[in-house]
């Protein structure tokens, strides 16, 4: 089966800086991009095919194609595409916010809700993230520190640095730092409840919406569950550390000296994001990639090679 390569979606939010052109190649005309969406059939933001005999098709559309085969039995509990990925680039502070859960986003916004985990790509020094609370705190104390602007005394303010990874349960309060460029693994869901915005002003001059009632409905008040951290793997011509393994994806960091042969089974397909470094894939096609490509394996492609020196975020289903 073929390999594609994918070409994203882009969004122009108000925070965004210009690393993902400068530093990632990535062809967009914003002044800022934020956002690149790089593996998505979500309908505010799909990724489209840019080789091959799919060229020029969503995402979407290929698997309409092709068939549901290509995403792997794994994927079949799932009534649409399981997840998105993405690339942000904060070059300012993202506001305070939750997502809610299957349960509640189904029932109030008519899609699912938002599991999602990060992986620290870059950040300047000296950069933090907020991650839940210090302590736990009352509903009471929540709307009263919403509504007189006290929330960041209570939350939780982490300080990062390249390689950390945060896995952001649906009900953990949560905000990306100015600064931090992040891999972004996510369920496929676009529904976010901004809490805070430190009093900004959209492109139409007036302050961004806030969503503090559905906000106070879903938010967890405590501390975040730290995710265990996992040991680095020795492999045959590459490492590989699990980063997060849940429900709706499992991810791996790996660092490619020289060649990486992985397996797309059955069960799932792979995706690759190349975060540094470039080569070829090499499966029933070959396709090259570099620093900022993003490249999707189907499911019963078998083994596959990652040939060059890269390193890279590997996620299956």
């Amino acid at each position: 089966m073929a390999v594609l390569k994918l070409t994203p979606a882009f969004k122009d939010y108000l925070w965004g800086g210009t690393r993902l052109r400068d530093d990632f190649q990535k062809d967009c005309d914003f002044d800022k991009i934020a956002e690149s969406w790089e593996l998505s059939c979500h309908k505010d933001g799909p990724s489209t095919i840019s080789n091959g005999e799919f060229k020029g098709l969503t995402l979407a559309e290929y698997i309409e194609k092709a068939g549901k085969s290509v995403l792997g039995t794994d994927c079949e509990k799932f009534d649409n595409f399981p997840i998105l990925i993405k690339l942000i680039d904060a070059k300012d502070n993202l506001s305070v916010q939750v997502h809610p859960d299957n349960e509640y986003a189904l029932r109030v916004e008519g899609e699912y809700g938002k599991t999602e985990m990060w992986y620290i790509v870059d950040c300047d020094e000296g950069a933090t993230l907020l991650y839940g609370f210090k302590d736990t705190i009352s509903k009471d104390e929540f709307a009263q520190r919403i509504a007189d602007n006290t929330l960041l005394e209570v939350t939780n303010a982490v300080p990062v640095k390249k390689g950390d990874v945060f896995f952001i349960q649906a009900g953990t309060l949560h905000a990306i730092g100015k600064g931090i460029l992040i891999a972004e693994i996510q369920q496929n869901s676009n529904t976010t409840y901004r809490i805070y915005d430190y009093g900004r002003v959209g492109n139409d001059g007036k302050p961004r919406e806030l969503h503090v009632e559905k906000a106070k409905d879903v938010t967890d008040l405590c501390p975040a569950k730290a995710y265990p951290e996992t040991p680095v793997e020795q492999k045959d011509g590459y490492t590989s550390k699990l980063l997060s393994s849940c429900d709706y994806f499992t991810t791996y960091a790996i660092d490619v000296d020289s060649k990486a042969v992985l397996e797309a089974d059955e069960k799932s397909f792979a995706s690759l994001l190349i975060l540094e470094g470039e080569g070829k894939v090499i499966g029933d096609d070959t396709v090259e990639f570099r620093k900022g490509d993003s490249i999707f394996i189907p499911a019963g492609t078998g083994k596959f090679a990652v040939d060059g020196k890269c390193k890279a975020i590997l996620t299956r289903v």
